[in-house]
């Protein structure tokens, strides 16, 4: 069968990638062509645009590069019609992936499904009629998600989470501590590690008050920033210069955190990692008009926390320093009670153990696959089956 794919962001490029290595255990004849990234492209087909020349966030930089992503969403549509795939399957992203959801039911009648559900518990529920409307089926990653869609009558299946995959089967998952340090030319010193997010801004906006509540420790301990795929090493240049201890890796970002005693994370995916790898942390995340944004967190968004670790488990699990919330102090304060206070950090780790149980076990690109190409298969098989009836 053919498969058309549009992945927007870092992370979907990863978990379209093992969706699609999935398919093809699956499907002998798959072929694929999509909008996505490296790793996409490393699993076979046809790469038409990287998602570098997509990842427009916030609404400053969507207005000025308004005719780029118009571009983008004409060009896709365009070259979907051309492709004439037999699915598409859409990766998040759902400012634009929806307009192409729309385009593809109305105008082309090709079965669509949705791999990863963007945030819309969190707010624009609205956008529930336009899955219901345009989406024949969803594929979620969280399990609070299925409640949330089976109440607004959306069929939803959830398929575990990618991200357990991904820490499950990890590169030098046996690498001991000392391993780790001698090949990245590090001291035998407890790790502290800095996860500042995956986009520039969000690392202007965290990483220097990260590393100014860190500066204390680093007598006793190394302080690592992982480097975010994509970035120029250069970038961080600025921040680590007047922080001489600090030190990036790339590419690194699971053995940094397997290895650590402690991190500070960006909300996200980070944060999942991070548990899934048990390590204690702090969940920080600057904002602009901190005390603004906490008004609306509070009374407009309809989620009771940032992280996915505390949504998994429908409970505080880790604290979550934003908006009015983030500062130096605070950082501190929070780190030192998780290196240093025995069982402040253990019933974090404990509530990990629940978190993982609430998941549940890796396999979720196969049981997406497994998914979409027996829908695929079924819809294949019913077209033949009109074809070859008498009278038709």
């Amino acid at each position: 069968m053919k498969y058309y794919l549009v992945a927007g962001e870092a992370s979907g490029d990863l978990h379209a990638s093992n969706l699609m290595r999935s398919l093809q255990r699956l499907d002998k004849d798959a072929d694929f062509r999509f909008f996505g990234g490296d790793l996409m492209q490393s699993a076979g087909g046809t790469l038409v645009r990287h998602y570098r020349d997509m990842a427009f966030m916030g609404i400053i930089p969507v207005v000025l590069n308004a005719r780029t992503i118009l571009r983008n969403l004409t060009f896709c549509k365009k070259d979907i019609a051309a492709y004439r795939p037999d699915m598409v399957i859409l990766v998040d992203y759902p400012g634009f992936n929806l307009k192409i959801a729309q385009y593809v039911k109305t105008k082309l009648g090709i079965p669509i499904y949705y791999y990863i559900s963007p945030k819309v518990w969190a707010w624009k529920k609205y956008r529930v009629r336009l899955f219901r409307k345009y989406v024949d089926e969803m594929l979620s990653i969280l399990p609070f998600e299925v409640d949330f869609f089976r109440e607004h009558q959306y069929k939803v299946h959830y398929v575990g989470n990618p991200t357990v995959d991904a820490v499950t089967y990890r590169d030098h998952k046996e690498e001991t501590f000392i391993q780790f340090v001698e090949a990245n030319g590090l001291e035998n010193r407890p790790i502290i590690a800095l996860l500042a997010g995956s986009r520039k801004q969000e690392i202007a906006n965290n990483l220097p008050s990260m590393l100014e509540a860190v500066k204390g420790y680093s007598e006793g301990y190394q302080l690592i920033v992982a480097g975010a795929p994509g970035i120029d090493p250069a970038f961080y240049n600025d921040f680590v210069t007047s922080f001489p201890p600090a030190r990036v890796l790339f590419n690194q970002t699971y053995r940094i955190l397997a290895q650590s005693d402690a991190a500070l994370v960006t909300s996200g995916t980070a944060t999942l990692e991070t548990a899934l790898l048990n390590v204690p942390q702090v969940v920080c995340y600057r904002t602009p008009m901190p005390r603004l944004t906490y008004w609306i967190f509070r009374h407009i968004l309809h989620t009771p926390y940032i992280s996915l670790v505390n949504l998994v488990c429908g409970r505080p699990v880790v604290k979550e320093l934003f908006a009015r919330f983030f500062t130096v102090d605070n950082i501190r304060n929070e780190l030192k009670q998780i290196l240093h206070v025995q069982s402040y950090r253990q019933n974090m780790l404990d509530n990990y153990e629940e978190m993982r149980r609430i998941l549940g076990g890796p396999g979720a690109s196969e049981r997406a696959a497994g998914i979409i190409y027996g829908k695929g298969a079924a819809n294949d098989g019913n077209r033949q089956g009109v074809q070859s009836s008498p009278g038709k």
